[in-house]
């Protein structure tokens, strides 16, 4: 019977990973294949990540110059007076369903903000977000922060024009608040005059609207600091104002000295009292018209269609016929 022979032993893990002489023919510095990179490929490799990270971080950058990155920013960082605000005020409903929104559903639409200097920013808009959500925060820690999008405004007057226009779209601004902001931006050097100020944040305006926020500027200039609810000024009444303020430079005065007596304690009674000082005191009523019969005797017709006659001429005697004459012309009838 045959012999049979035995199959070698299997080669142990330490003679697997030990390379050959061919091997080591081919890759003289000992880097076997299936052990490690060669040193061109992983300085390739390398570089290839290195390239692929600063693309990344050049777009993210790109991405948060052009202001299309959403941060999410602590409340503390962002200034909200950096602007002169056009919005006064916010109206008490409205902010209250704002709140209500934000508390169920978080933070939907990001504000706008310019950077100031590393971690601090100024508010462009998103007013009454920042308040509803500073009002959240003491309720929740979930709302110590707010979304927003970094904007570059290259000058103050674009920060500004971005301001107008974001409210403008958004919510209606009343004819003093968006008065007010042109002539607080020219008192601020941002604008070099009205004229350009008013056609530069309200470019998209038609022509009759700029025009009358131009008659509002008027407004403001004569009257901020004399009247308590300007922002609730009607259209209408202020267009009368600047009217008459431009034929009578000296009204403000007189307003003021109406206002100050009135004491209005609402908007309503404000503007009731304006109306009053438009109009100006009640002519007394005209007397009415007399007319002479004869020497001594006179008629005059009243305004409820009574007669009333008069005079030296009129005694008791012919009171007496006028009397009987009347009756006798009533009893043909």
């Amino acid at each position: 019977m045959a012999r049979r022979r035995l199959p070698p032993p299997p080669a142990s893990d330490e003679a697997a990973m030990t390379p050959d002489l061919e091997t080591k023919a081919l890759f003289p510095m000992g880097l076997t294949p299936g052990f490690s990179r060669p040193p061109v490929a992983r300085v390739a490799a390398e570089s290839a990540a290195e390239a692929a990270l600063r693309e990344v971080s050049g777009e993210l950058a790109a991405l948060r110059a052009e202001g299309r990155m959403v941060l999410r920013l602590p409340l503390e960082a962002v200034e909200e007076g950096w602007l002169i605000r056009d919005r006064l005020g916010a109206d008490p409903e409205e902010l209250a369903a704002l709140t209500d929104s934000l508390r169920a559903h978080g933070q939907r639409t990001p504000i706008e903000v310019a950077e100031l200097a590393p971690g601090r920013y100024g508010l462009i808009s998103g007013w009454r977000r920042m308040v509803a959500l500073r009002a959240l925060a003491g309720e929740d820690a979930r709302f110590a922060s707010v979304l927003a999008l970094v904007r570059a405004p290259e000058t103050s007057a674009e920060a500004y024009v971005a301001m107008v226009e974001e409210n403008e779209i958004r919510a209606g601004l009343s004819y003093w608040e968006r008065a007010r902001v042109v002539v607080r931006a020219v008192a601020g050097g941002v604008f070099a005059s009205d004229r350009v100020a008013l056609q530069r944040l309200f470019a998209s305006a038609s022509r009759a609207r700029r025009s009358k926020i131009g008659s509002f500027m008027a407004l403001v200039q004569a009257l901020d600091g004399v009247l308590r609810f300007p922002a609730a000024l009607p259209e209408r009444l202020g267009l009368k104002l600047a009217a008459a303020l431009a034929a009578d430079p000296a009204l403000p005065g007189r307003l003021a000295a109406v206002l100050a007596q009135a004491d209005p304690q609402d908007a309503s009674a404000e503007q009731a009292a304006l109306a009053r000082a438009l109009a100006g005191p009640k002519a007394p009523p005209a007397p009415p018209a007399r007319s002479e019969i004869a020497p001594g005797l006179w008629a005059e017709q009243g305004r409820d269609g009574r007669l009333v006659l008069g005079g030296a001429a009129l005694d008791a005697a012919r009171i007496a016929r006028l009397q009987d004459w009347l009756k006798a012309d009533l009893a043909t009838e």
